[in-house]
């Protein structure tokens, strides 16, 4: 069949008939029985047509197989209608699949193993990209080949791209938002917002516009928490965008990765251990979104503690479609291989979507050890693929499969090994696994090589508190429950009652966890981080059992509904409802509803179904409320018949239990609107927010006119100070004015001192300099006397030259060596003399945020002078003014003032020593990166 005339804007009749036929049969299978509608091209493929997100791959097989059409994945999975999908036609007849071969692949063995000593992420790229920069990281899966990304390119792009956010101000430690798709600008980007000292914050975009008001309130939720001053998406993204940018005061730019490459430059900022590398936000099954603040230590450790527990090797090559915006495809995929050194083979979720013998025929062709996936994809795999879609597979190098992310069912596992043992599948190689986002990603993994475990326990013993009782496993009373391995390297785990007592083996409990992976908490929100916190240990929120000092998932505690006296979880439940006919598959939610007249918990069946007809919708409900009283032994107290996308789920395909709760009280399940509609109340949304910003603006307006006034004001006075005869009164003067200045526009200032500062003798001190508030906020607070040493080019100015000479600055020639050699020796001989002198040794402050290297001139004064250096660190300035900025905002600022260090000598080691010591105590307290 020939495929359709895609240049003409009128469809040929014989492939919209051969089109819409193909959806009338597939629409029969999938709901046997019920009555066919009149279709037509513009009719909607889901609420009309029928077809749900898995008939979606078995139409796209279909039009492949049947029609000979090839298609173009991307539009085709957008594709809402038949129309719509005509125009996804690529071509037609695709040629056979050429039997696959396993592509040259660089050696994965590290000639040494990456050291123990490296901190952070951006470290391991570095310490890749100069120990081997061609080596191959990234294989970006296409079929018949992909593009390749060598570990010296990534750090090479990354770099750019940190550039380009630095010179647009980004301040290290703050978010950075990006919502891109699987491929090398998400890679790129990812790492070039850590180069630049910000974390990353990744989302995920709409599957569908039907979806966007729900979505885009999620993500201006998100947004708003995290404050972030930058979103980064595909330039087809910025324009749904800004309908987010009126809404969030703290959003400042919406930028595409290309924007940000084509200033040119390079920018790597070096972090810390300690420093936030990651804010993964947990959409979570049972509750509104928080964000997991994970530091590099934390993702490093689990890094390092998931190798070890399934002994990585530098020959391994994972295999990944996972979402990259989840933390199983972003740390447990990239940044583990990243981190290891062994090549990562990635394709996008929709390419496995479209077809999911991909992720297999990846597995083959590069010869894949590891991959991850949930428990839903290896069902997929083992039910939906034809024998021809697996011709010539092979799939014995596979040695370890994970299966996490959502509950692992043990029937499913038993499905996928018996369909591909033929294909060299080894069933020790399935590894059923227990994560969570506030443990990194990985928490309990069971032994490589032993495969699937599974108890059989009576279904009435999994409730908390209860001794589990095994049975048989073919009593129709079991449930299969895997067991999930035993805590990581370097972590624990224990069941405890609702008192946090911990619980014998066996006993069903709520499971908690300590270990390096932890988060500190939810960032910027106190309230859940309290919450999750349990007297050192952490709070996972599931229900399980420990039996031979290994985890079994029993379900979550917020999705336990207690009725009648009885705990009851939704899991088999939701699963028997979703195999009835006329039911949605994933689009069934249980819940529990409290009773708005006794208090009392409701069970509440909610079920998509495309169903129109009230006879045939009245006979769903009655075989639902059957299924229910077979399953849990109790009546349902409502079924819910809604239409098919109704059911809220997460961006993994998590069912939100709460979020359905919420809509079910306030009587929203059943309420659609229209794309317009919802679009409209997102603009009339963000009328209000633009107005405060507006608003917002004119303060800060008004608040930097009236600083600027008290400024000049307060200038006149301290001209006035200068012509008092005693150099006492004048410093005395000076400094008052300046302490009564920060107070009137409201800069508090908190002075930390470690140590005494010596009040007698020379002295040097040192400052860090990012603002030109420094001088001000230091004369104003530090509690000893001193003069600057300041650039000769201030005293082109008569009125501040004037100011400074009287109050005992020095100056020194930054341009002229000779110069400079001579201003050298005279602050080397007033310190002799016993003068105290301020420094701001990085000579110069810039724009973006960071310590710059220190000159010498400070310390070699000091050592030929045998007088201590006082560090002194200086945090918040930057934030109130910026260095090419003239319009203040209110802040705070932070003044430690560190030990004395003495000198150790008087030549130039000494003073290398002395600028040393005195830089990294510094480093250590303001708050900025280090740029040396």
């Amino acid at each position: 069949m020939p495929g359709p005339d895609i240049t003409d804007p009128g469809v040929s009749p014989q492939a919209g008939t051969a089109l819409l036929e193909l959806i009338r049969r597939l629409g029969r299978e999938l709901r046997p029985g019920a009555p066919v509608p009149e279709l037509s091209l513009d009719s909607a493929l889901d609420a009309e047509a029928g077809i749900d997100s898995l008939g979606r791959m078995e139409l796209f097989a279909r039009l492949e197989r049947v029609l000979g059409w090839r298609l173009d994945e991307d539009r085709a999975i957008a594709a809402n209608t038949p129309r719509e999908l005509l125009a996804a036609v690529a071509g037609t007849s695709p040629p056979a699949a050429p039997a696959p071969s396993p592509p040259r692949i660089t050696p994965a063995a590290p000639a040494h193993r990456i050291p123990a000593h490296i901190a952070t992420l951006t470290e391991a790229l570095a310490w890749h990209a100069e120990h081997h920069p061609e080596r191959i990281h990234l294989h970006l899966y296409e079929d018949g080949g992909g593009a390749e990304i060598s570990y010296g390119a990534l750090l090479r792009d990354a770099e750019a791209l940190a550039a380009g956010l630095g010179a647009r101000g980004l301040s290290p430690g703050q978010p950075v938002a990006l919502v891109l798709p699987t491929g090398a600008d998400f890679f790129r980007t990812f790492l070039g917002i850590l180069l630049a000292g910000g974390v990353p914050v990744p989302l995920y975009p709409p599957m569908r516009m039907a979806q966007i008001e729900e979505h885009l309130d999620r993500q201006a939720a998100i947004l708003a928490n995290a404050e972030a001053p930058f979103l980064i998406t595909v330039p087809e993204g910025l324009g749904a965008a800004r309908l987010l940018r009126a809404r969030l005061p703290a959003l400042r730019a919406l930028l595409s990765p290309r924007d940000l490459t084509a200033e040119g430059g390079r920018l790597h900022q070096r972090r810390a251990a300690h420093d936030l590398a990651l804010i993964q936000y947990t959409s979570g099954s049972t509750g509104d979104p928080k964000g997991v603040a994970l530091r590099h230590a934390n993702l490093l450790a689990n890094i390092r503690a998931m190798g070890e527990a399934v002994d990585v090797r530098g020959d391994d090559v994972f295999v990944s479609w996972l979402p990259l915006y989840h933390d199983m495809g972003l740390i447990g995929a990239w940044l583990g291989s990243l981190y290891h050194g062994h090549p990562l083979v990635v394709m996008s979720p929709p390419a496995f979507v479209a077809r999911p013998q991909r992720w297999l025929r990846a597995l083959h062709e590069y010869r894949g050890t590891l991959s991850a996936a949930p428990n839903f994809a290896y069902g997929l795999c083992a039910s939906r693929l034809a024998d021809e879609d697996l011709e010539g597979l092979d799939l014995s190098t596979w040695r370890v499969a994970f299966n996490g992310a959502e509950p692992v069912h043990a029937q499913t596992m038993e499905r996928f090994i018996a369909r591909f043992t033929p294909y060299g599948f080894r069933r020790n190689a399935m590894a059923p696994v227990y994560g969570l986002a506030e443990c990194s990603v990985g928490l309990a993994f069971p032994p490589p090589g032993r495969g699937p475990l599974v108890d059989h326990v009576a279904r009435d013993s999994l409730e908390p508190g209860r001794r589990v009782r095994p049975v048989d496993a073919g009593d129709p009373h079991a449930s299969h429950v895997p067991a999930c391995g035993r805590a990581l390297p370097g972590h624990e785990l224990r069941i405890v009652d609702d008192a946090d007592r911990p619980l014998p083996e066996r006993t069903v409990g709520h499971i908690q966890f300590r270990g390096p992976s932890a988060t500190d908490g939810y960032y910027r929100n106190p309230q859940a981080t309290a919450a999750l916190f349990h007297d050192g240990w952490l709070d996972t929120g599931d229900y399980g059992y420990l039996a031979d000092g290994e985890v079994r998932i029993t379900g979550r505690a917020k999705e336990l509904i207690i009725r009648a006296g009885r705990n009851l979880y939704p899991y088999d439940l939701e699963r028997a409802v979703a195999e009835l006919p006329g039911v949605r598959r994933n689009g069934v939610a249980v819940f529990a509803s409290p009773d708005p007249a006794t208090g009392e918990e409701r069970l509440v069946v909610l079920a998509e179904t495309r169903e129109c007809d009230p006879e045939a919708r009245e006979r769903l409900r009655r075989r639902i409320h059957e299924r229910t009283v077979a399953i849990l032994e109790i009546p349902p107290d409502d079924v819910v018949l809604a239409p098919p996308r109704t059911v809220p789920k997460t961006s993994s395909g998590k069912i939100r239990r709460s979020a359905c709760r919420e809509l079910y009280e306030r009587g929203a399940l059943t309420r659609r609107r229209a794309v317009w509609w919802q679009l409209a109340r997102l603009r009339l949304a963000g009328w209000l927010p633009s107005l405060r910003r507006l608003s917002a603006a004119g303060g800060r307006l008004l608040y930097a006119g009236y600083a600027w006034t008290a400024f000049l004001v307060m200038a006149g006075l301290v001209l006035l100070t200068t012509l008092a005869p005693r150099e006492s009164w004048r410093i005395g003067g000076s400094r008052a004015v300046a302490r009564a200045l920060l107070r009137i526009i409201g800069i508090r200032v908190h002075l930390h001192l470690l140590a005494p500062i010596p009040q007698t003798g020379a002295l040097i001190l040192v400052a860090n300099h990012s603002s030109y508030l420094d001088g001000i906020v230091l004369w104003a607070m530090l509690p000893t006397r001193y003069g600057f040493v300041a650039k000769r080019e201030l005293r082109r100015y008569p009125p501040v030259r004037g100011l400074l000479e009287r109050i005992g600055t020095h100056f020194v020639d930054r341009f002229d060596n000779r110069r400079s050699a001579r201003d050298a020796t005279d602050l080397t001989a007033a310190a002799r003399a016993g003068a105290r002198l301020l420094f701001f040794p990085e000579g110069t402050f810039v724009r973006t945020a960071g310590l710059q290297p220190f000159h010498m001139g400070a310390f070699v004064a000091a050592a030929r002078a045998g007088a201590p250096v006082v560090p002194v660190a200086i945090r918040g300035t930057r934030a109130i003014l910026r260095g090419d900025e003239w319009l203040p905002r209110r802040g705070a600022v932070e003044i430690t003032v560190g030990a004395p260090i003495p000198p150790p000598g008087t030549d130039w080691g000494a003073a290398l020593a002395l600028r040393d010591a005195a830089r990294a105590e510094i480093l250590r307290h303001c708050g900025e990166p280090d740029m040396q």
